[in-house]
């Protein structure tokens, strides 16, 4: 039997896991933790008296690695969404709501109705966004025009969103495969799909239960101190709790954070500057009326998402207020929440989340700095959505990173 070492119980280690498991092999997980899931997580928040997510992960009906993940760990049906690609918004600056509504083909005939395009649009305004899909390299800003309707109101908002990076200086070829695996394959592709009742629900329990079964060996609480390399291969895992061999014949697939995979693998080129995400979770009953998810404009919120026992908001790019007060920054956040659902402005019980390094900054530089899954020892495979994956770091990246580890650890036993 086909024995592999993975570090790290993320979703790229998880997704790799999963599919060498099913594949008959005996896996060792390690994981720092003293639970799986890494920034995808969920837990039970005493200042709220509830299960919440540290983030509002939204995944799209296209993401095609989260419906391969999602299919062999029996969970397709933990994620919900509506039927039909539509995103609601509105303008604090002027009040203005409207819903963004692409047809479900790829022949976006949608931009030639006002009532489904973006207010305040012209139908040649949407070339834009054919000349981003269609990028390659530079930063978005020197892409398209960085101002007007189209710009304020749904190039910037699904950049910053989607990249974690003001819009301007993110890395255009990024910005082109958002583009090209969302909109640019029609609405089918685009139906947004949210987690319940949990993250940890939908994308983890279900894949410990999957590994379980398979008699995969899960540690938690299990620090890799050191790796040890002969010649072009690793030899051994130092652990906080002592040192596994690895034969010559074993994958090791690191699936931790680039600033760890930097300590312990060599000359290893990873990204070194990172941006935060900050998320608000509001313990309230949404009205009957509330959108599943509403994206703003012109405001310190960026999407509020409506749970059936609360509403929770995500803020991307969110640097600058991870030093904020974290009272103030709520009641400025609630303010926003209750003038778009028509609330009360009382602060009801509430969190704040910060995620200071939650993904890198998705610019040309840190993108360039992202390494490959296979490196220089025969038996080292890398995972992790900073991993050159063609993607952002989102769950569909995470996981796809992870079955590119596994099918080069599959192959390498192979050959």
């Amino acid at each position: 039997m086909s024995r592999a070492h993975i570090i790290g119980a993320g979703l790229a280690g998880l997704s790799a896991a999963v599919a060498l498991a099913r594949r008959g092999w005996s896996i060792t997980l390690s994981e720092a933790a003293a639970q799986a899931g890494g920034r995808c997580r969920s837990y039970h928040d005493p200042q709220l008296d509830m299960i919440i997510d540290n983030g509002n992960h939204l995944v799209l009906s296209g993401n095609e690695a989260v419906a391969d993940y999602l299919d062999m760990i029996g969970a397709r049906d933990r994620l919900a969404g509506p039927d039909q690609a539509r995103f609601p918004f509105v303008d604090l600056r002027d009040g203005t709501r409207w819903t963004l509504a692409p047809n479900d083909g790829a022949l976006p005939w949608w931009i030639l109705s006002r009532k489904r395009r973006v207010p305040g649009t012209r139908l040649r305004d949407y070339r834009s966004l054919a000349r981003l899909a269609r990028a390659t390299t530079g930063t978005v800003g020197s892409v398209v025009k960085s101002n007007g309707p189209l710009w304020d109101r749904l190039t910037a908002p699904l950049m910053v969103s989607a990249l974690n990076t003001p819009a301007a200086e993110a890395d255009a070829g990024l910005a082109a495969a958002i583009l090209s695996g969302t909109l640019a394959r029609g609405g089918r592709a685009c139906r947004p799909m949210i987690a319940q009742p949990s993250l940890e629900a939908a994308f983890i329990a279900p894949a410990l239960a999957r590994l379980a079964d398979n008699d995969v060996t899960i540690r938690f609480g299990r620090r890799l101190r050191a790796i040890e390399f002969d010649d072009a291969r690793v030899s051994g895992l130092v652990f906080s709790d002592g040192r596994d061999a690895v034969a010559p014949d074993e994958p090791v697939i690191l699936a931790v954070p680039p600033w760890v995979a930097a300590e312990l693998v060599p000359e290893l080129v990873v990204p070194d500057h990172f941006h935060a995400i900050v998320n608000a979770h509001f313990r309230l009953v949404p009205p009957p009326t509330a959108e599943r998810m509403i994206g703003v404009i012109g405001g310190t919120c960026e999407w509020i998402f409506a749970f059936p026992d609360r509403l929770s908001v995500t803020i991307s790019a969110a640097d600058a207020l991870c030093d904020e007060e974290r009272e103030p920054l709520a009641r400025r956040i609630w303010a926003e929440v209750a003038a778009i659902h028509r609330l009360p402005a009382e602060l009801p019980p509430w969190q704040i989340v910060r995620e200071r390094r939650a993904t890198f900054a998705a610019t040309p530089e840190q993108s360039a700095r992202r390494p490959n899954a296979a490196t220089r020892w025969i038996n080292l495979h890398l995972a992790g959505d900073w991993t050159a994956t063609g993607l952002p770091a989102t769950i569909e990246g995470a996981l796809q990173s992870g079955a590119t580890a596994a099918r080069l650890a599959l192959a390498a036993v192979a050959a």
